[in-house]
């Protein structure tokens, strides 16, 4: 059930042709093959070699010699399984898109061109297409046909192998999905796409419910919607309340966006600073980059708190503990230069707000935020002036 071409690897060897109802299907596991076609040729010569650059060369050859082939679907699917296999991700969606496009599908193929498209570092609408298409053929090849002779026993195993194969599929389009979702620029398509997955993959939805709706409160982060960004965000800290992820964005937004909430902002923000050096390396990343991630996360949390610790002072002038957590927030946002700069400002700004105060610290710390693109370089500079003026 599982190879593409399961139906047909001795194809050459057998004196019949398959029945021709299959190809009415556009399935090519179980295509009408007739012996000693031009196709029967190709498959022998593919099923004959170990060598993937050979079978490359022999479906190249068939896909250019005939073209007007019914097969030729089914051959370009057999390309893109081994583009990948060779990393020629670009030949792969060349090959993968062709058999879309003549509606050849099943799911051993469309996760074999969805990892091309991962290989390639594309991100259009493309992938997502694929993602949507995965229910409904899974639910087909869920579907186990019994013979005549299977036993009850045999049956029940091959239903069983199915439902597992089935589970292992939707797990594949579900980390394909959320892998491609970051790559999506326009928050509007974001938001598109996940109301999508929430609608083709329920249970997924339900079990990844803390994700989701994490991705969801980014969407509406960036379409300048921040009331349906913070309540998807408690959303997903319901599901997962130690996702750090969100707690970080609800926190930030309570308390320097939104200012709505800053009891809870604190809250959120110190529960990162206890949850960050115990966070899990995923699979796959890379020490640096997860070491990134860590520092990204923590001075966030960081800029937060000493935020509100500013807002705490009043005219008591005690800036020591927002000074103190802003120099830290400045140390670990070198990789995002608003947040860096939005932390140099308040740094800045705390330094002069102290009793007595420290000019030369001040304009130091305003310099940085004036030299980075980020929305406080407009007040950094006035405040250097406001200083300068002053005579300091």
């Amino acid at each position: 059930m599982r190879s593409l071409f399961q139906a047909v690897l001795l194809a050459g060897l057998m004196a019949w042709a398959w029945p021709l109802a299959a190809q009415m299907d556009h399935n090519c596991s179980s295509y009408s093959i007739i012996v000693g076609s031009p196709e029967d040729q190709l498959m022998l010569a593919v099923n004959g070699t170990d060598d993937p650059n050979a079978k490359v060369a022999a479906l190249e050859k068939f896909v250019q010699e005939n073209a007007s082939s019914k097969y030729a679907p089914c051959a370009e699917q057999l390309l893109t399984k081994y583009y990948v296999k060779l990393q020629k991700y670009d030949q792969a969606i060349a090959a993968g898109e062709k058999a879309v496009a003549a509606n050849y599908l099943d799911v051993s193929f469309l996760e074999d061109l969805l990892q091309a498209y991962m290989g390639s570092g594309k991100a259009g609408s493309e992938p997502f297409d694929i993602i949507m298409k995965g229910p409904g053929l899974i639910k087909a090849e869920t579907v186990v046909p019994r013979t005549t002779t299977e036993s009850d026993a045999q049956y029940e195993a091959a239903q069983k192998a199915a439902m597992q194969q089935a589970q292992s599929d939707t797990s594949y389009m579900v980390y394909a999905f959320f892998r491609f979702l970051p790559a999506v620029t326009d928050p509007s398509q974001q938001i598109k796409y996940l109301d999508q997955f929430a609608q083709a993959y329920p249970d997924a939805a339900k079990e990844r419910a803390g994700l989701l709706n994490y991705r969801y409160a980014i969407a509406y982060t960036q379409s300048n919607q921040p009331e349906k960004a913070d309540d998807y965000a408690e959303r997903a800290i319901a599901s997962d309340p130690n996702n750090v992820e969100a707690l970080n964005l609800i926190s930030y937004d309570y308390a320097l966006r939104r200012r709505t909430n800053q009891a809870k902002a604190e809250e959120y923000a110190r529960k990162v600073l206890a949850l960050v050096p115990a966070m899990k390396k995923p699979d796959g990343v890379t020490d640096e980059a997860f070491k990134a991630q860590q520092n990204l996360q923590e001075g966030m949390a960081h800029l937060t708190v000493g935020y509100l610790e500013l807002e705490k002072t009043g005219a008591s002038h005690r800036t020591a503990g927002a000074i103190k957590e802003l120099q830290q927030a400045t140390e670990l946002l070198g990789a995002n230069p608003e947040l860096q700069g939005e932390a140099y400002y308040f740094l800045g700004y705390s330094y002069e707000a102290l009793y007595p105060p420290k000019h030369r610290e001040a304009i130091e710390a305003l310099n940085h935020a004036a030299s980075l693109q980020n929305s406080m370089q407009g007040q950094a500079r006035a405040l250097i002036a406001k200083i300068k003026s002053a005579g300091h």
